[in-house]
């Protein structure tokens, strides 16, 4: 069974750090690539990061390279993202999700190839 449960989000003012959590089930944890993506009112749904199994690399949006970083742990069955020097145009909420390893790193780029999703997390950054 697929699940995944956000927290972490916050506001805090530019230049700020949050670090994000996934909490996954087993099975999704060592079955699946697992993301993060955000949206704002605005703007539609963007992938930000993804992560696999270790050695399967990562994936980082080029808006985030440099400030983000995505890891995982596996005691917790957690994947966490790591927000850096927080700009305010990175305000959004920010929903973990899970998608099959058969899926291409083109597919994955965007939203529809991700079948399951968390609840979101907001994050507001003030300037």
């Amino acid at each position: 069974q697929v699940q995944l449960v956000e927290s972490g989000g916050g506001s805090v003012q530019t230049g700020g750090s949050l670090i994000l959590s996934c909490a996954t089930s087993e099975y999704t944890y060592r079955t699946h690539y697992v993301g993060w993506f955000r949206q704002s009112p605005d703007k539609e749904r963007e992938v930000v990061a993804t992560i696999y199994r270790p050695g399967a690399g990562t994936f980082y949006a080029n808006s985030v390279k440099g400030r983000f970083t995505i890891t995982r742990e596996t005691v917790k069955n957690t994947v966490y993202l790591e927000l850096n020097n927080l700009k305010p145009e990175d305000t959004a909420t920010y929903y973990c999700a899970a998608t099959s390893p058969r899926t291409t790193p083109h597919e994955r780029e965007a939203p529809d190839a991700w079948p399951y999703w968390g609840q979101g997390t907001r994050v507001t950054v003030s300037s």
